[in-house]
């Protein structure tokens, strides 16, 4: 019986003593993988994206499942955009332009806290 015991005490703590991994972040190398597509539309565009694109926004969507997935991602975008001149109306309107979602808009401006 004490043997018994000793492997439910030591199964209980196993569950309890457990190293609980961390949300891993989506990488921005994928982010911008994605996105590059959207680029020039992004950029000097106009009307619909190109399907390249919209194609890239939804992997993206498909990629970024948790939250520090989203806000790494955000971060990402928001890095990017600050350095290349987006048209705002395009970079808000990218995911619904392609009939799907994103974590955040493609801009210089998104506020990353509150992402997620």
């Amino acid at each position: 019986m004490s043997i018994l015991k000793s492997l439910v005490t030591i199964s209980v703590l196993g569950i309890f003593l457990t190293p609980r991994y961390s949300e891993s972040a989506i990488s921005c190398s994928v982010v911008l993988n994605d996105l590059q597509p959207c680029v020039s539309y992004l950029t000097s565009g106009s009307g619909k994206p190109p399907q390249t694109c919209c194609d890239g926004v939804r992997r993206l969507d498909a990629a970024t499942t948790t939250s520090a997935d989203k806000k790494a991602a955000c971060q990402c975008i928001k890095s990017v955009a600050n350095s290349v001149t987006v048209k705002p109306e395009l970079a808000k309107a990218l995911a619904s332009n392609c009939n799907a979602s994103m974590p955040v808009d493609a801009s210089s401006t998104v506020d990353c806290n509150t992402v997620g």
